[in-house]
């Protein structure tokens, strides 16, 4: 098929497009640069902002299916980008869908969308959007999936897909953060440490991303739903990271805070860093106190009945995986 992926420099991007082109499937990328890998790989790249209407446009005629990727994330940094990539750059590709006769819309999505700040075990796709949300990335993410659900009809079928805690080898995002954080001493265990949590490999991420697409057609069982994707099996936190701190040659971390202390200055500092109007995170925020202090993990069922979907890839695997990349220096 003819595919477009947002973001497919990324992380997750970077291996939906290797695995598509490793299928024959003809791929064109959309991001803010250029990507020496991609061109490597024969894939066509299209530069330009997914919060302008026409650069999007002009990147998805031609295509079967769009695998929209791209995404501000973190949790900090000003509203109105959160708003302009998440939500107007979703808005974008649906209409560019729409006016250009793409009949599949796959949407990366996240699991923070139903986040409450309390423990979620074993939660499914049944669970509701919160009233209110910590930070602007699962808000936005929450606006941007309603409007993919919402589209779907019989000329444009979607699907949103909820991997959660993406990592592996090329990881440019978690696994670096918190080693840099535990290589400057300001990483602190949150809460008991008892929590749990899903992660998702990169691979399993990708492999899922693949399935719906195949899957989806206006009408077929898959259309408008969202399902959350994982590797099957949730970790302890704090234990996992303490491995992956192993893996970089780190000590784990045995400090200890309490939620609600993480939880208040959080807060605190949120509210100073905005007074201030300093652009760089805080320390600690209240969404970050909390995902690192309560357990989050979900029922992947519905994705393994609907989608095809299995975790190809086991956190042991991924695990060894991640440590030659380590050893490798490209961290």
């Amino acid at each position: 098929m003819r595919a477009l992926v947002t973001g497919g420099g990324g992380f997750l991007g970077g291996a939906i497009v290797r695995r598509l082109r490793d299928r024959g499937d003809t791929v064109r990328s959309f991001s803010r640069q250029r990507y020496t890998a991609l061109d490597e790989l024969g894939v066509e790249q299209m530069q330009g902002d997914i919060a302008d209407a026409d650069a999007v446009d002009r990147a998805i005629p031609g295509c079967d299916v769009v695998f929209h990727v791209a995404a501000k994330a973190g949790v900090w940094g000003p509203a109105r980008e959160y708003h302009l990539a998440n939500v107007v750059g979703t808005e974008n590709v649906i209409a560019a869908c729409r006016k250009h006769g793409v009949g599949r819309l796959v949407f990366t999505s996240s699991p923070s969308v139903v986040a409450t700040g309390h423990d979620i075990e074993g939660g499914d796709e049944s669970l509701p959007y919160p009233r209110r949300y910590l930070a602007d990335y699962p808000r936005t993410k929450a606006a941007a999936e309603r409007l993919v659900l919402a589209a779907n009809g019989p000329d444009l079928a979607t699907v949103s897909l909820r991997p959660h805690l993406i990592w592996g080898p090329g990881d440019n995002h978690l696994i670096p953060r918190l080693i840099g954080r535990a290589r400057a001493g300001r990483l602190r265990q949150i809460g008991e440490g008892t929590n749990r949590a899903d992660v998702t490999y990169v691979d399993n991420a990708a492999a899922a991303h693949l399935l719906a697409a195949d899957r989806l057609s206006p009408g077929s069982p898959i259309a408008g739903k969202a399902y959350f994707i994982s590797d099957g099996a949730p970790v302890q936190v704090w234990p996992f990271i303490n491995r992956i701190l192993a893996l970089a040659g780190l000590p784990p971390v045995t400090r200890r805070v309490p939620l609600a202390v993480a939880y208040a200055a959080g807060a605190v500092l949120e509210a100073t860093y905005k007074l201030l109007g300093r652009s760089e995170q805080p320390p600690m925020t209240r969404f970050v106190a909390v995902q690192l202090a309560t357990s989050h993990w979900f029922d992947i069922s519905a994705a393994r009945r609907e989608l095809g979907y299995e975790p190809v890839v086991s956190t042991g695997e991924g695990l060894k995986r991640l440590a030659q990349w380590l050893a490798s220096g490209a961290a």
